[in-house]
C-alpha cells in the first residue's frame, strides 16, 4: 500500500525515539538501525518507502573496476530505478572499509526526487554529501570504491541494514539521531500514535521546564495530568 500523504506528514513531525516506543508497545524491539547517523543533522526528517540494494563480499575475479562499464550493473540500476519519494537502503554488511556509494550517485538520487539514502557502511565524498539537501545516513566516511570489498548483487529484495531486517516498501524514518524501520502494514497507525505522543511529550517537557515533577506526570498516572493536558492542547491548538 503506497504511503499516504497524511501519514508522511505526521512522520515528518515525530522523532525516531517516539516511534521506537510505539513499536515496542507492539512487541517490535529491534527496528532502529544500529551505528548509522546523519551526514547533515540540520535537514528535516527523512520519510520514504524502502528500495533496497544488497551487497555481498567482493570476489576479485568477478568484481574488477571494468564491471561499471556494464549498464546493467546492480548499483547503477538501483540508483536509476529507486522511485521518487523512496529511500535507497544499502545492505553493506556493516562494513565501512569501502564506500557504499559517493556524491555523484547520491546527487543522481536527489535529482530524481528520492527521499534519502541509508547504508550500514560508509559513503565516500562525505563532505560533499553533507552539503546536499538530501538526507543521507551512514556509519562513517570511507574513501575506497565499493568494488574493493563489496559486490552489488540484488535489487529490491529483503536485506539486513545495521542489524535490522528491511523489506521493500517498509517505511524508513530518519531524524537527527538515526533511522527507524516501520513495517509497511502498520506505518499509518504508528504515525497516528507517535503524532499524539509527541503532543503529550511537548506538554510534559513544558511542564518539567516550569518546575513540575515527573511523578504522576510522565507517565500520566495522576488524573489531573490528563485534565491539564487537555487544557494545554486547547490553548496551543494541538
Amino acid at each position: 500500500m503506497p504511503l499516504k500523504p497524511e501519514t508522511k506528514n505526521k512522520l515528518m513531525a515525530v522523532s525516531t525515539a517516539t516511534l521506537c516506543t510505539a513499536l515496542f508497545k507492539r512487541g517490535l524491539r529491534n527496528q532502529f538501525i544500529q551505528d548509522v547517523r546523519p551526514l547533515n543533522a540540520n535537514l528535516p526528517n527523512m520519510v520514504g518507502e524502502a528500495f533496497t540494494l544488497r551487497y555481498i563480499p567482493a570476489r576479485e575475479d568477478l568484481n574488477p573496476i571494468t564491471v561499471f562499464q556494464d549498464r546493467q550493473h546492480p548499483q547503477r540500476q538501483a540508483v536509476e530505478q529507486c522511485p521518487p519519494g523512496a529511500v535507497l537502503v544499502f545492505d553493506s554488511r556493516k562494513d565501512a572499509r569501502a564506500a557504499s556509494a559517493g556524491s555523484i550517485l547520491v546527487t543522481r538520487l536527489m535529482v530524481r526526487g528520492c527521499a534519502g539514502v541509508v547504508t550500514d557502511g560508509g559513503f565516500r565524498d562525505s563532505p560533499e554529501i553533507a552539503q546536499m539537501a538530501m538526507p543521507a545516513y551512514h556509519s562513517r566516511p570511507s574513501a575506497p570504491t565499493n568494488l574493493t570489498l563489496h559486490q552489488a548483487l540484488d535489487i529490491n529484495v529483503p536485506i539486513g541494514c545495521g542489524d535490522v531486517a528491511v523489506w521493500p516498501g517498509d517505511v524508513m524514518v530518519g531524524d537527527k539521531e538515526g533511522v527507524v524501520v516501520l513495517p509497511a502494514a502498520i506505518a499509518g497507525e504508528l504515525a497516528d500514535e507517535a503524532f499524539e505522543m509527541t503532543a503529550f511529550e511537548d506538554f510534559v517537557a513544558e511542564e518539567v521546564r516550569g518546575g513540575r515533577g515527573i511523578l504522576g506526570l510522565y507517565p500520566a498516572t495522576d488524573p489531573k495530568t490528563k485534565d491539564d493536558f487537555a487544557a494545554w492542547r486547547k490553548a496551543n491548538g494541538r
